[in-house]
């Protein structure tokens, strides 16, 4: 699997990235919200993402959040998770692992009924 180039997540950098387009934010909030464009569709052309932010009623604090939102998910995209060492568990671990499970045989023999065999 390739990994995508790192992308950048400073405000600069998103403003010359992203498209924005400001949309009619539908639901709740009455006749200033619905009949104005105060909702924010950003589009990331390198990633593909695309946020949208339609909470407030005010275009600003869309922008605001979408941008927030973006960073964010630039940043996930980002990540390299670190490569994982397989471990051996150490031979004192394996011992009282074992231990532990002839103990806890010797706990269940004792509870069965005398003279009944299974096998």
């Amino acid at each position: 699997m390739t990994r995508p180039p790192p992308y950048a997540t400073d405000r600069e950098s998103l403003e010359r990235d992203c498209q924005v387009e400001f949309i009619v934010a539908g639901g709740p909030g009455g006749q200033h919200r619905n009949r104005s464009r105060t909702g924010v569709r950003m589009s990331h052309e390198a990633s593909g993402l695309v946020i949208m932010a339609t909470e407030r009623r005010s275009q600003h604090q869309n922008l605001e959040t979408a941008y927030e939102r973006m960073t964010e998910a630039l940043r996930k995209r980002n990540h390299v998770p670190k490569k994982r060492r397989p471990t051996r568990p150490s031979g004192a671990q394996r011992a009282k692992r074992i231990q532990n499970k002839k103990q806890r045989g010797q706990t269940k023999e004792q509870r069965r009924k005398p003279g009944r065999e299974d096998g």
